[in-house]
């Protein structure tokens, strides 16, 4: 195998890493595409590095600042979920890591606005 860093310079494409959530929202079913796409070469260009590290780097980034911001200051242990992502889906945007919204209403860029907005 190679090692995988040498791939890097000659990517192209995307890679897109999200969530699918099913559910129902006043008794009908829907669902909810919540996703990050990061181009390779765009990655590459800024950090010598595939999207697929961009899109794994870039989170962690994202909570470390909530945290050292204290906007995420539990003053305990708590899972992931618990956390306000709207400000974790805000820090991603502002560090350059724009996540997208597809449901029924179409696909597009999450607006920052309350969870409500959602077809779930």
């Amino acid at each position: 195998m190679p090692d995988s860093s040498s791939l890097a310079p000659g990517y192209t494409g995307k890679t897109c890493i999200g969530d699918l959530v099913k559910g129902s929202k006043d008794g009908q079913p829907c669902e909810v595409f919540i996703y990050n796409v990061a181009d390779h070469e765009d990655a590459y260009a800024e950090t010598d590095s595939q999207g697929i590290s961009y899109t794994a780097g870039v989170p962690p980034v994202a909570a470390a600042l909530l945290v050292a911001r204290g906007e995420w200051d539990v003053q305990r242990m708590v899972n992931f979920e618990e956390l306000s992502a709207e400000l974790f889906l805000t820090a991603l945007d502002m560090i350059g890591l724009p996540t997208r919204i597809k449901d029924e209403n179409g696909d597009r860029p999450w607006n920052g606005k309350a969870w409500s907005s959602l077809s779930l």
